[in-house]
């Protein structure tokens, strides 16, 4: 696809994932898009393959043979990768003191451990000024009760997005925090809650194309805030 764009995004199969892959169509992105649940995802992208060339990969982000795969289909040239792909963790939320060990060692591989990996594996690939967004949690930066072992892995993942910026002046690579969504993992959150009153993931869409589409220096940003909206 000679003069298309490539994006790589993950947890494309719904949320803000999706939301975004379904705004990237529109501006004539080729997409790379990736779910665990190989069904959900190619009903999800459907109706992206009209006006967009999709390709539509399967599998867990926290598997080195899937990022590759992901960078494979990609080609020779990527401009955007977006690591969307995250794990909550148990639901109900523990505290610290009971969430089991196992439990935050996965967290860490999806959150912290996929997204490098995924980072590493493109570099090769990554053209001057390609834009690497790596979604974060204001659950990085409060202590919310319960969100230890999330919001930990989304700290950590901060720090990686600030040092591969230090690190790699040619690209822009930000952390972006989308603010509450009602999506699925908000609700596992809240599990038989009410969480009709937050806002849908395509309202946290516009501060992406922000970062996309604009000239912000590498750094972390709140999405509704680049929108213009209440963060």
């Amino acid at each position: 696809m000679a003069g298309m764009p490539t994006a790589i995004v993950t947890g494309a199969s719904r949320g803000l994932g999706l939301a975004l892959a379904h705004a990237l169509a529109d501006r004539g992105w080729r997409l790379v898009v990736d779910a665990r649940d190989g069904a959900a995802l190619e009903a999800a992208v459907a109706p992206l393959r009209h006006r967009a060339h999709v390709v539509a990969i399967a599998g867990d982000i926290g598997d080195a043979w899937h990022r590759s795969g992901l960078v494979a289909a990609a080609g020779p040239r990527i401009e955007l990768i977006v690591n969307n792909a995250s794990s909550l963790g148990p639901s109900p939320l523990p505290t610290l003191g009971m969430l089991p060990l196992d439990a935050l060692e996965q967290v860490l591989r999806t959150n912290v451990v996929a997204p490098l990996g995924l980072v590493q594996a493109a570099l090769p690939q990554l053209v001057e000024g390609a834009r690497v967004i790596n979604v974060s949690s204001d659950a990085a930066v409060e202590p919310y009760e319960g969100w230890g072992g999330y919001g930990a892995s989304k700290a950590a993942l901060d720090q990686v997005t600030a040092i591969l910026a230090a690190e790699n002046p040619g690209l822009r690579v930000y952390a972006v925090d989308p603010g509450d969504m009602r999506t699925r993992m908000q609700q596992d959150a809240f599990p038989g809650e009410d969480i009709s009153d937050r806002p849908p993931p395509e309202a946290s869409v516009p501060g992406l194309l922000a970062l996309v589409e604009g000239d912000l220096p590498s750094g972390r940003y709140a999405a509704r805030a680049l929108a213009g909206a209440p963060a």
